[in-house]
């Protein structure tokens, strides 16, 4: 059961099936796939860390380029946004709030895929698919929520306006990070270096931060029980990210700072 005082903040959980299965798979399934990032053993098959400890693997799954391959993976969660904003309408402001900020966050990595990110490698089929799903089932999942929150009464602590205050500072200082990193190398060079700028003095994974708090603010826009297990697994998942690349940084740079972060500065 909610309790009394979760409840000033949250609306009263659905009676969902599917809803409720989504949010426990949410927080389960990223919470695992943390741990597997800081144990080495991703099952995402891409970006640096990924492609230097598995490059004498060699893969029998049809690949796609890595720019395709982030195109498929945001798409469909993208169109379900917009989709819903497009045919679900009068549903209130917080809807509409929730709802173009899931269309504006898709549609800010589309953005990046097509105009910002150069990729060196490739994505696996199997790992498209499981992306796309992901993306695509927290789309319409955290959507779905939010017009069954609509029979409820209001929680009484209203946090939609800094949820959306909050979540255009992170997807500010998200886009500024991914900005300076596709910034690092020019034209033709496939080295990788130490990146500089904004908060990389600090943590090594800025745009992790930034991305974690983005989704913060779309759970305090949403106020529902679906929207917080998401971005409490999304958040344990981010970390377990941020631990690896930062190991992956120490292994590869002899002069990367020691007191360089992981993901919260000056703490982990």
């Amino acid at each position: 059961m909610v309790s009394s005082t979760l409840l000033r903040f949250i609306y009263p959980p659905p009676e969902s099936v599917f809803l409720t299965a989504m949010s426990m798979v949410s927080i389960v399934s990223l919470v695992i796939a943390g741990l597997m990032e800081i144990s080495g053993s991703s099952m995402m098959h891409y970006s640096k860390i990924f492609n230097t400890s598995k490059k004498n693997v060699k893969s029998k799954m049809i690949e796609f380029s890595g720019r395709n391959g982030m195109l498929l993976a945001y798409f469909p969660a993208f169109v379900a946004a917009v989709a819903a904003l497009a045919l679900m309408q009068n549903q209130g402001l917080r809807f509409t709030l929730l709802t173009s900020a899931v269309a504006v966050h898709f549609f800010k990595r589309l953005f990046e895929v097509l105009f910002i990110h150069k990729y060196s490698g490739s994505m696996p089929l199997d790992t498209v698919i499981i992306i796309s799903g992901s993306y695509f089932l927290f789309a319409v999942s955290v959507i779905y929520s939010q017009h069954l929150a609509a029979e409820f009464k209001e929680p009484i602590i209203d946090l939609k306006h800094a949820g959306t205050a909050t979540f255009l500072v992170g997807i500010t200082g998200n886009f500024y990070h991914h900005y300076l990193l596709s910034k690092l190398r020019k034209e033709g060079e496939k080295q990788y270096k130490i990146p500089q700028g904004g908060l990389f003095h600090l943590v090594i994974c800025p745009h992790y931060l930034f991305e974690i708090t983005g989704f913060i603010g779309i759970s305090c826009i949403s106020q529902t029980v679906y929207a917080l297990s998401f971005t409490f697994g999304s958040s344990a998942y981010l970390t377990g990210r941020s631990y690896a690349t930062r190991k992956w940084y120490l292994s590869k740079f002899k002069d990367f700072p020691k007191d360089i972060k992981a993901l919260i500065p000056f703490v982990f």
